[in-house]
């Protein structure tokens, strides 16, 4: 990870921080895209995409932009040979129907300098980043000093100074590239349609608000015959220092969504958590109950699980002088109250519970998330509005991190301590020498 990150990056500047950049501001950029991803109708203009890291989530985000994006993946790295040539027969398969010509294999990058060696190729114009989380500041730097848009998976860092790392590449990436962030469910319909009601009044005053995220053990390969480096690299969402812990890398969807709604970060937060009934598979912790005090006195409650067994479910609820909401991830999703709302289909009686998917392939009220967010990430190239979801990004991971430091030290930590951490989180891996 790069060592060169600034501290004590101030959120104060950041009036328009959740807003598209425009297109007037982007037309600096436009030399760093081929002229027909400009102009966005020649026949050529399919975005040509590489995958940094070809494991379960980033093929699931590669491949929606293949299906309804208007991409193509020409390029693929890895830090593991089989996750390679897995992702390579996929991809291969997916677009012959397309007509596409299969992968090149001068386009195929292996290895601790695969992130270098894609994000220098000419025949790329957007990368997906979907590495493990503690690598993400060292290669969204790579790629957007390339001048390669970039599709970034969540968490944009594990700690604190890697968080304001990302902060700091996004204000060079502003107006010349796009740089979006795997928050999916902002860019979900029914989502966007319910928090859209909310900031017009629906729920009146915000009062208070509840959310969780009981999910099951996430079941990885034993590789019997790996080293412990390399386990630790394949399993990497056991690994507290790799994923940033369950928080950080998985509960960060709803705690995203709480800053969404309430279109601010959390003040301070106080919480607890352990490894109760994980088994000996790393360090991260299986459960997480934390309170966010959130601005204009309003308190969130958040409690997860990555150990629930027979039953998940992600929801948030907000209380408000006028009404209620609750969104889902299946299940009644909208507003009760003075302006009822109930997103289509989400009542429906009957339905058959939707499986828990660790790789965000989700259906129900999630079904068009994906779709809609990566067609928009595209759109965004070929129309040379570049999104710029840098500080978003952070923002979330940082409400993240605070509750995580709460929990591990067992008192409250505000949003200025956080913001001072210099700990910088060492995984102590020489990628080099994995056996």
């Amino acid at each position: 990870m790069s060592e060169d990150a600034k501290q004590g990056t101030s959120f104060s500047d950041k009036v328009d921080r959740r807003k598209f950049i425009g297109a007037a501001a982007t037309m600096a950029g436009m030399l760093l895209l081929k002229p027909e991803l400009v102009r966005g109708t020649d026949a050529n203009s399919t975005v040509r995409v590489g995958l940094l890291g070809c494991g379960g989530r980033g093929t699931e985000d590669a491949t929606h932009m293949i299906d309804t994006g208007g991409a193509r993946v020409v390029a693929l790295g890895d830090l593991f040979e089989d996750q390679l040539d897995k992702a390579r027969e996929n991809f291969n398969k997916i677009q012959q129907t397309k007509g596409y010509a299969a992968l090149d294999t001068s386009q195929l990058f292996l290895g601790p300098n695969a992130f270098q060696q894609i994000a220098a190729s000419k025949e790329v114009d957007a990368i997906v980043i979907a590495t493990p989380p503690y690598y993400h500041p060292q290669h969204l730097e790579a790629v957007v000093a390339a001048g390669k848009h970039v599709y970034l998976e969540k968490p944009v860092a594990v700690d604190v100074p890697g968080a304001q790392k990302v902060i700091e590449i996004g204000k060079r990436a502003e107006g010349k590239l796009s740089l979006d962030v795997g928050f999916q469910i902002r860019d979900c319909p029914p989502f966007v349609e319910m928090v859209k009601r909310i900031h017009g009044g629906a729920l009146g005053k915000i009062i208070c608000g509840e959310s969780h995220y009981f999910a099951g053990y996430l079941d990885r390969p034993a590789w019997p015959d790996a080293t412990p480096v390399e386990r630790r690299l394949r399993n990497w969402v056991y690994d507290r220092v790799l994923s940033g812990d369950i928080v950080v890398e998985q509960n960060i969807h709803v705690i995203d969504i709480c800053n969404w709604v309430l279109k601010a970060q959390p003040l301070k937060a106080s919480g607890s958590g352990g490894r109760q009934g994980r088994p000996a598979d790393g360090d991260a912790y299986g459960n997480y109950n934390v309170l966010f005090h959130y601005p204009e006195g309003v308190d969130v409650t958040f409690s997860s699980t990555q150990i629930a067994k027979g039953w998940w479910e992600v929801t948030e609820r907000f209380f408000g002088t006028r009404g209620t909401s609750q969104s889902p991830y299946t299940g009644p999703l909208g507003i009760w109250g003075e302006e009822p709302w109930q997103a289509e289909g989400s009542l429906s009686k009957g339905a058959e519970r939707a499986a828990f998917s660790a790789t965000g392939k989700f259906t129900s009220n999630l079904e068009f998330a994906d779709r809609e967010k990566k067609k928009a990430f595209v759109d965004s190239i070929t129309s040379g509005n570049f999104h710029n979801q840098a500080d978003t990004g952070a923002e979330s991971a940082l409400s993240c991190m605070m509750a995580r430091t709460a929990a591990y030290t067992g008192r409250e930590v505000t949003w200025e301590q956080t913001l001072k951490s210099t700990e910088k989180w060492d995984a102590k891996i020489d990628l080099n020498k994995l056996r």
